[in-house]
Parts: structure tokens; C-alpha cells; sequence
């Protein structure tokens, strides 16, 4: 058996393979409100939350032009972003749904409550809160019991600031 990963590690960011570099930025920055850090002509873009150097690489190197990965293929499945409360989770659903984007899936999982959304090339967006630890529900010998339960959009909404 390996050793565990140590338990601080965390993921810094990750980078995307997009079509159009100036599209995703309208997405990312536009709508969900990444700040545009430092931008290499039409082939890379880095964007952050709260200044870090980037949270987000988007560059057109391999993919300028190219098209949505294939269902049912190997890949990506979604980035997740995690917000800290429930009311930054709700703008950022005010946020989607007044740029007419199309919500493809939201649940409460027990642990998380989470919307789901593609961005304009296909890449799988999970946008979430997490609950507190001590509110995570647990079977009767004390394991982890995620759930798939419905998340009620509207009730979110009503919390935006």
C-alpha cells in the first residue's frame, strides 16, 4: 500500500485547452467573475480569485479553433469551484442564469451543494459550497453517506446578495 498524500495538500490550479481565448474569457471573467491576471496575446490567459497569480490557465496552444471533446470519451470531467458561503454560490448562479446560460444539473450531496454548467467549450463547471464538516451526514457506524438529493435553485437565488 502507498502512503498517503499529505492531508494540506491542495490543487493550485488547473490549465484548458480552449477554442477561442477571447470567448473563454468572456466566460470565466465575464460571467463568473475570475480576474484577468496577466494575458499572453490571442494563446494564454491566466485569472485568479482575490489576486492569486492564477487559479486558472486558459490557452489556445494545441485547441485554437478545435471543437468540444466527444462524449462517452476519456477526458475532463469538470472543474470545481468552491465558494465560501452559500450567498457567493447564489450570485454566481444569478450570475449564469442572466447570461443565459444553461444549468445542466444541481444537487445537495450531504456534503456540498453544487450547480452544474459547461462552459462555451465543453468543459464540465461545477460551481459549490461546501457545508461544515461537522453537518457532513454519516451512516450508523460512522462512514461518509453522500447523497444526490435536488437543490432547490429558486430558494438559492432568493439568497444572492
Amino acid at each position: 500500500m502507498s502512503t498517503p498524500i499529505h492531508p494540506q495538500t491542495c490543487i493550485g490550479h488547473v490549465h484548458l485547452k480552449v477554442a477561442d481565448l477571447d470567448r473563454a474569457i468572456g466566460f470565466y471573467s465575464g460571467v463568473l467573475g475570475f480576474e484577468l491576471q496577466q494575458r499572453h496575446g490571442d494563446e494564454a490567459a491566466f485569472l485568479s480569485a482575490g489576486g492569486y497569480h492564477h487559479h486558472l490557465g486558459l490557452n489556445t496552444w494545441e485547441s485554437r479553433g478545435g471543437t468540444a471533446p466527444a462524449k462517452h470519451h476519456t477526458g475532463l470531467y469538470h472543474t470545481a469551484f468552491l465558494y465560501p458561503d452559500r450567498a457567493q454560490l447564489a450570485d454566481a448562479l444569478r450570475r449564469v442564469t442572466q447570461a443565459g446560460i444553461r444549468i445542466e444539473g444541481a444537487a445537495d450531496h450531504g456534503v456540498s451543494e453544487a450547480i452544474y454548467i459547461s462552459d462555451p467549450d465543453g468543459n464540465g463547471v461545477e460551481l459549490y459550497v461546501d457545508r461544515a464538516e461537522k453537518d457532513w451526514p454519516r451512516d450508523a457506524k460512522g462512514n461518509l453517506a453522500m447523497v444526490n438529493a435536488r437543490l432547490d435553485l429558486e430558494q438559492l437565488l432568493s439568497e444572492a446578495p
